[in-house]
């Protein structure tokens, strides 16, 4: 990511998070284990709550810094944007970070700027200033959920390998199973954003 990106022309191109919720699409995630992919992100998001103060007093007190701006990249259609993203629309929410979301689809371009590993995985969650200016980016996991993925993929460098589908379907539902264990997964991402943002601001 090039210390000078400028973003500015992508302010206003998305859409809300609440519209990003509203209009989702219904899925069957049975690898992940999400029966109803908008309920499940709604119920994410209304039930997300600060089980540690000083993350929410941290958060809070970024409401000093009026200059900041969040797009976040991402479909509706990927099952770790159905557990990151409502954790992130909170955070932006306590920091009161103006924040719209770009769906992948629609501005592949950008996407492209923020590759993990060659590829497009989401959410990606770009923070910057009100001038354009790229400060820094989260996603597309939690670090250790990123790890499962990673392993995988140096494990099985060919793609017509007879059980690669097979393999990857386990790790789908090893990742799926992490995220439902409870807010473990929650609590490593704030971690990960505090020191995001402490870098800067």
């Amino acid at each position: 990511m090039s210390k000078s990106l400028n973003l500015k022309h992508k302010i206003g191109q998305g859409i809300s998070p609440h519209s990003f919720m509203e209009n989702m699409e219904i899925r069957t995630m049975e690898l992940s284990g999400i029966p109803n992919t908008k309920e499940q992100m709604i119920l994410n998001y209304e039930t997300f709550s600060w089980t540690c103060a000083e993350d929410e007093l941290f958060f809070g007190s970024i409401r000093d810094h009026e200059d900041l701006y969040c797009l976040i990249l991402c479909t509706d259609w990927c099952p770790d944007v159905i557990w990151n993203v409502p954790v992130l629309f909170r955070v932006m929410e306590q920091a009161r970070i103006a924040t719209e979301v770009l769906k992948m689809e629609d501005h592949l371009e950008t996407m492209e700027l923020f590759l993990t590993d060659g590829g497009r995985a989401q959410p990606i969650a770009v923070l910057m200033k009100t001038s354009g200016e790229v400060l820094g980016k989260w996603g597309a996991r939690p670090a250790y959920i990123q790890a499962v993925m990673d392993r995988f993929k140096a494990n099985h460098l060919d793609k017509q390998e007879p059980k690669y589908q097979e393999s990857l379907n386990e790790t789908y539902r090893e990742i799926g199973s992490l995220y439902r264990a409870g807010n473990e997964y929650q609590r490593v991402m704030l971690q990960e954003l505090k020191e995001l943002f402490s870098g800067m601001v």
